[in-house]
């Protein structure tokens, strides 16, 4: 279960947020990105000694500043039953797109797609040999 996949299925409902600085938000969870960066709505954000508190109607927090997340445990079950059924992590419509990983270089273009391509023996672009040279001599 991947952190960001727990977080896209956590959308719209409650969590609280533990910074690296001790300071907590508890809100509803409106939209998170691929760095964890995360927004708030009905944020409720208290000091790091808990004596302070402020009230938010929304909050944006940068996703390298989180120490930890709690969401509630239905998402948990939400979403190990998401990958049971085979929609998390790839399932089968993943599996069906990945075309060229494992077959042996199959439809990658006239030469395989591996190495430098062109005419095999050619070397540095020459397709033919020049007249008057030949081997040993320089």
């Amino acid at each position: 279960m991947l952190p960001l996949s727990l977080l896209k299925t956590a959308q719209n409902h409650p969590m609280l947020v533990e910074l690296k600085n001790g300071e907590t938000y508890n809100g509803h969870l409106v939209s998170c990105d691929n760095w964890m960066n995360i927004n708030l709505r009905e944020v409720i954000c208290t000091s790091r000694d808990g004596d302070k508190f402020w009230r938010m109607p929304e909050c944006y927090i940068r996703g390298s500043t989180i120490k930890y997340l709690r969401i509630p445990d239905e998402i948990i079950d939400m979403v190990r039953e998401e990958a049971a059924k085979g929609r998390g992590r790839g399932g089968p419509q993943q599996q069906k797109q990945q075309k060229g990983r494992g077959m042996g270089g199959a439809g990658r273009g006239v030469f395989g797609g591996r190495g430098r391509g062109g005419i095999p023996g050619a070397g540095r672009g020459q397709t033919e040999k020049k007249p008057g040279r030949q081997a040993g001599k320089q």
